[in-house]
């Protein structure tokens, strides 16, 4: 697969809004996303192929640290290595912001994510109980630069 990553702009709203819920996961609705590329201390991408929006994935950055709000692949396009090339994008953004560290948290249960993040040397580094739907637990995960 040949996957390009650029900034989204708000434009990307309007073909990914119909088809958030159904094609990505439910928290990520326009209105989110809006506000998320209005934040001066955002920054979003998304994954193209053949200028299809395949995936996106953000960033936040704090005084002190960087962290990553999310990574979302089009549900049919899972498991082609479009989160790891947002994943790899986003580690390299961060990178050049001179900070030490970048966070996540993660769903206990999504395993792929999981090993996906230890692939990439992130390191557990603490929980978030009930953090998610169903009282579901995160697990934060650091990357050291």
């Amino acid at each position: 697969m040949n996957i390009e990553i650029r900034p989204m702009q708000i434009l990307d709203l309007e073909v990914l809004s119909p088809i958030l819920e159904t094609d990505f996961d439910d928290f990520w609705n326009p209105n989110i996303l809006k506000q998320e590329l209005e934040n001066p201390n955002s920054e979003y991408f998304v994954a193209l192929q053949d200028d299809e929006i395949v995936g996106f994935g953000g960033i936040w950055c704090a005084i002190d640290d960087i962290h990553i709000t999310n990574i979302v692949t089009k549900k049919i396009y899972r498991n082609f290595g479009i989160g790891t090339k947002l994943l790899e994008h986003l580690i390299y953004v961060a990178s050049k912001k001179n900070l030490s560290a970048l966070t996540l948290e993660v769903n206990e249960k999504n395993l792929p994510a999981i090993h996906l993040y230890e692939k990439h040397h992130f390191q557990k580094v603490g929980q978030r109980k009930n953090y998610y739907k169903q009282n579901e637990n995160a697990i934060i995960m650091t990357y050291y630069f």
